[in-house]
């Protein structure tokens, strides 16, 4: 069962489904966060320890390349001023959850220091689900 929230729109080629969404506490906290910080972006490098969480940085802050795929665009506005997210995932990492839908969630306790999130005592995380739909 897929977890409910504002699902990304489709970015790889010959899709029509979402890949990844956000939880409605997760997008509370990207919007407050947009506020102080500006654009942002996620990574998930699928390394161990903090990299095995999503990582959000200021738009940019994460140079991704031909290693990474990008797995979905959100829309952070309530209708105003658009507020574009990209969510990035190494390409390696994609194999293996390429069978999955993402859903990044916010739970309290102290992340990586390099994600935005970490000095607002929260942390994201993902929660996945298998696709009952064909890949």
């Amino acid at each position: 069962m897929r977890i409910q929230g504002l699902e990304a729109a489709v970015t790889l080629p010959g899709e029509d489904f979402s890949r990844v969404a956000l939880t409605p506490a997760a997008v509370d906290l990207l919007r407050m966060l947009w506020e102080r910080h500006g654009p942002l972006m996620f990574h998930q490098s699928g390394g161990c320890c903090d990299g095995s969480s999503p990582m959000c940085y200021p738009a940019g802050e994460f140079t991704t390349g031909d290693s990474d795929v990008l797995l979905g665009l959100f829309d952070l506005s309530d209708g105003g001023q658009p507020m574009p997210l990209e969510f990035w995932m190494s390409r390696e990492q994609f194999t293996y959850w390429s069978h999955t839908h993402l859903a990044v969630d916010v739970v309290p306790g102290r992340g990586s220091g390099f994600s935005v999130e970490a000095p607002e005592g929260k942390r994201f995380l993902i929660r996945s689900t298998l696709m009952d739909w064909p890949v």
